[in-house]
């Protein structure tokens, strides 16, 4: 790791062996593959699985139905507000690199190293194993399948999505496209479907549908948790604002797009599950959408468990994407080892972060121990999406001379970082439970490493002698960022 000197210009570089060309990461991604960034990682395997859950914690169709629409809002309101931090701080990295700038190292160091030794290969593990348990539930009809067939299924498909991102970055977006548009027709299928039973006149679920709510606090914030993850990656643009064509238009018109897209679909996804099931079939359902298929596809319903895995493989290539990125970006500042910040000399990808991120999450998948984890992943996000969020707030009162070329709305923001309290502190309010403990101090056992590592720069010798054995066998360069 090292220490960046905060005087260099935006785009001073590292020199390439003697040469004076410099290296960095190309603008290949435009407004659809931005669109399908953000909308691919979004639609994974949530919404075929959260729906459950989400009507567990609320006890009705009605109430339930309202924290879907109340998360797809919060996402939109979450993403433009960040859109806005893209266009003052046209840096890739996301909350990494904004809180950052705004409020310093140590911070910054503690989401990094949260981040890429924790949440982002958790978050890409669980992905990939619910992408495995869809893919060979065929090969074993009326049975569980082996965990351990799933866990070599879930590990050759991180191995599948290292390949294509660290090949091509163009590579991976048509990937992400293909895949979107896949999971998208697998949506409006059953959107058709529950239209039709609509029409057919099967709306028992809508009946006396807000009769017994659950308005606990703590309830009400689980539910979110549950539709949330559903809509995690409403975000992910942001990680990769260096490589965008165009970050001050194509960023805030991706989001947009995508997000109000995406909510309309779940919404229509719901009400299709509820008009195919009474509310009781639908809790006791495993695979919702695997039940959906059964009801009303028939013959026809192996689709179902087809589009799962199509849609979980597609998230988990947008998560392996933008996951990447933040390894990268951290690397970059000196807040990683040096290695994980340099490219491919050919192929422009940052392939040792990609790498790094693929072997932390095989770690998770063979070790089987990340589900606890995964479970408040959601409380960890909105801690420091909170911290992000007053972060933009802070700019917009103090620094408001600052160059942008998109402006939200103040109320907006204040409205994310409410919300953002609130789903970190309900849960501890009304149900404490000890994994958070476990969480918040796994998040400050970096101060550990923070202080001899970045402040001091206390640094083994041979560290350097791997790095430069290590950049002559991955063929990889130091890389100047674009700040467009």
């Amino acid at each position: 790791m090292r220490e960046r000197k905060t005087a260099d210009p935006p785009h001073s570089s590292t020199n390439l062996s003697e040469g004076k060309e410099k290296l960095r990461l190309k603008q290949e991604v435009g407004l659809i593959s931005g669109v399908s960034l953000i909308a691919g990682t979004m639609i994974g395997s949530g919404i075929f699985m959260s729906p459950e859950w989400v009507l567990h914690h609320m006890g009705n169709p009605a109430s339930s139905l309202l924290i879907w629409a109340a998360c797809g809002l919060l996402a939109v309101f979450g993403a433009l507000s960040y859109a806005e931090l893209g266009t003052i701080i046209k840096e890739s990295g996301g909350e990494y690199i904004y809180i950052l700038r705004i409020f310093g190292s140590f911070p910054a160091f503690l989401f990094a190293y949260t981040s890429v030794i924790l949440v982002r290969p958790a978050g890409l593990a669980a992905v990939c194993l619910s992408f495995a348990e869809y893919a060979v539930a065929p090969f074993y009809p009326g049975c569980s399948s082996p965990q351990v067939v799933i866990k070599c299924t879930a590990a050759a498909c991180i191995l599948l999505l290292t390949i294509i991102n660290c090949l091509n970055v163009r590579l991976a977006t048509s990937v992400m496209n293909i895949f979107t548009a896949a999971k998208l027709m697998a949506l409006l299928v059953i959107v058709v479907g529950g239209l039709v039973l609509l029409a057919k006149g099967q709306t028992q679920s809508f009946q006396n549908g807000f009769q017994g709510t659950n308005a606990r606090i703590g309830a009400v914030g689980v539910a979110f948790y549950q539709g949330l993850w559903s809509y995690d990656g409403w975000n992910n643009l942001n990680y990769v604002t260096e490589e965008l064509k165009k970050p001050e238009v194509t960023l805030p018109r991706a989001v947009m797009i995508a997000i109000p897209l995406v909510t309309c679909l779940y919404l229509l996804v719901n009400v299709s599950y509820l008009a195919a099931m009474t509310p009781s079939e639908l809790l006791s359902s495993g695979a919702v959408a695997v039940t959906w298929g059964d009801k009303v596809l028939g013959s026809w319903a192996w689709l179902m468990s087809l589009s799962v895995a199509l849609s979980t493989f597609g998230s988990s290539n947008g998560t392996f994407f933008s996951g990447g990125r933040v390894c990268y970006i951290a690397a970059r500042e000196g807040h990683m080892p040096d290695i994980l910040s340099m490219a491919h000399v050919r192929r422009l990808t940052p392939s040792p972060a990609l790498m790094f991120t693929s072997v932390m999450s095989l770690i998770m998948i063979i070790s089987g121990n990340f589900t606890s984890i995964v479970n408040f992943f959601s409380f960890i996000a909105w801690l420091f999406y909170g911290m992000t969020i007053s972060g933009l707030l802070y700019l917009k009162i103090k620094k408001p001379e600052l160059p942008r070329s998109y402006k939200v709305p103040i109320i907006i923001p204040i409205i994310v970082l409410m919300a953002a309290v609130y789903l970190v502190l309900a849960p501890i309010i009304d149900q404490p439970q000890i994994e958070i403990l476990y969480i918040i101090a796994f998040i400050f056992s970096g101060i550990i490493l923070y202080f001899p590592l970045v402040r001091f720069k206390c640094h083994p010798r041979f560290l350097q002698t791997v790095t430069l054995h290590l950049q002559l066998f991955l063929e990889v360069a130091p890389t100047t960022k674009d700040t467009n």
